[in-house]
């Protein structure tokens, strides 16, 4: 089974940056897709950006033109390139993976926190 654990996560100022890391302990190459959910208590987890085997990316309309998906199938990583942070973006972030047709596999997260 492969294991994903999230990186990068912390305290930053609203309109700063940060990286999230995803680290899956085997290959993620025939993996239909990666992606970053994120959740606040109380709300459903969100899908915030996602990206196919084959590179194709899609985000959700709150974090377009501000996050960046990426990956790196050699190092099996997978990467979320957060600028501009607001304060509503202050979550705990998990990285999934759709090895299929459902998002299945999870790891622990990472809190993200925009201050105002």
């Amino acid at each position: 089974q492969v294991e994903l654990v999230e990186s990068g996560g912390g305290l930053v100022q609203a309109g700063g940056s940060l990286r999230l890391s995803c680290a899956a302990s085997g290959s993620i190459f025939r993996f239909n897709a990666m992606g970053w959910f994120r959740q606040v208590p109380g709300k459903q987890r969100e899908l915030v950006a996602a990206i196919s085997s084959g590179g194709d990316t899609n985000y959700a309309d709150s974090v377009k033109g501000r996050f960046t998906i990426s990956k790196d199938s050699a190092k099996n990583t997978v990467y979320l390139q957060m600028n501009s942070l607001k304060p509503e973006d202050t979550a705990v972030y998990y990285c999934s993976a759709k090895r299929v047709y459902t998002w299945d596999l999870w790891g622990q997260g990472t809190q993200v926190t925009v201050s105002s």
